[in-house]
Parts: C-alpha cells; sequence; structure tokens
C-alpha cells in the first residue's frame, strides 16, 4: 500500500541539481576490527527530478568521481584508489541510477536503483528522509535529504583484505553508506 502524499511535496515539482559544496557521499567501514574509518567522496554531480504529485514518475542520478576519495589519510587514500579497492584509473566512476522512487509517508522515501562501483552492477534500496525546503539568501530553492543504507562491499569486487593475528580481518565487508543531500531547483 502506498502512503498519501502530503500536500507540500506538490510544490516541490521540478528539477534539482546536488550541490557538490553542501552535500555528502560517504561510508563508514569498521578498520582492525576495533574502530570506525569514515570517508566521503569529493567530487560528484548529480540531478533530482521530483513529481510533487506522483512520487513514482521521480527519478535520480548520481556520478561520483572515485578518485576523490578522502578519508583524512593520504597514504589510506592512495591504496583504495587501486585495484584492491575502487580500482579508480580503470573505473573512474561510481554511478547511482534511480529506477523506482517510493513515498512511504510523512518525510520518508525508499529510492531503488543501480550502484556501478568498479565495473559491477548490483541494484540497492536507499532510505530516504526528507530534512524540508528553503530558499536560500539567493534566491535558489533548496531542498534537502538524508540516509545511510548497509552494503556489502565483496558485491562490488571490493574484497582485498588481510588476516590479523589477533583474528578478523583488517576490513569490515560490511560498509554503511551514508547520503547527506542538498539539491538545487533549476530555474
Amino acid at each position: 500500500m502506498t502512503a498519501t502524499l502530503q500536500t507540500g511535496y506538490r510544490q516541490l515539482t521540478g528539477n534539482y541539481a546536488i550541490d557538490p559544496a553542501h552535500s555528502r557521499f560517504g561510508f563508514v567501514a569498521k578498520h582492525a576490527m576495533v574502530t570506525k574509518v569514515r570517508g566521503s567522496f569529493n567530487e560528484f554531480e548529480g540531478s533530482i527530478v521530483i513529481d510533487g504529485d506522483r512520487p513514482s514518475a521521480s527519478s535520480a542520478r548520481v556520478a561520483i568521481e572515485a578518485a576523490s576519495i578522502d578519508t583524512r589519510n593520504a597514504q589510506r587514500d592512495a591504496h583504495l584508489r587501486t585495484n584492491d579497492f575502487f580500482d579508480a584509473p580503470t573505473f573512474p566512476q561510481i554511478t547511482f541510477e534511480s529506477s523506482a522512487i517510493t513515498y512511504l509517508g510523512e518525510d520518508r522515501f525508499e529510492v531503488s536503483g543501480d550502484l556501478t562501483i568498479k565495473g559491477v552492477t548490483r541494484s540497492i534500496t536507499l532510505p530516504l528522509e526528507y530534512q524540508g525546503s528553503a530558499v536560500d539568501p539567493f534566491g535558489n530553492l533548496r531542498i534537502g535529504f538524508e540516509g545511510s543504507v548497509g552494503v556489502d562491499r565483496r558485491d562490488w569486487n571490493i574484497t582485498f583484505n588481510a588476516a590479523l593475528e589477533t583474528g578478523g580481518v583488517l576490513v569490515s565487508n560490511a560498509v554503511t553508506l551514508e547520503f547527506e543531500i542538498s539539491a538545487v531547483k533549476a530555474a
């Protein structure tokens, strides 16, 4: 059963560009089984098309530059760009293309689509929460969404690991993808 769309979403109908200066596409993975490493990508572009009357007719796409990975450690970032992880020279972009958007009620949506990493495409569903809209000081209508989803990095052939003397592995296979999106409506 699909929830009835709130009246306020109708005013959001339009085309939006994701604002890289105010958005974040990141991840969290366990390191050495004792702590978490957080990272994000500094270069990306994307668009969102919102049909406020029929969310199912809405769409989203994102293209992330794999080489722009940033975990605040240059040596680790260089390793993540290699074939052990993202193989950024061979597969320069990570992409997501929506196939379905479902309104769940209140401010919650599910965005299903194809995530391509390292040349491998898998379908995933992202739970997103609408954070609101505002007109910024420059007269632009901005909308915000946030969400996260757990994935297994091995599904995209990212399999590098090292066994630890104390048991366990260096890098968890479970990774949480995080999304903080600010998008600006086209004039």
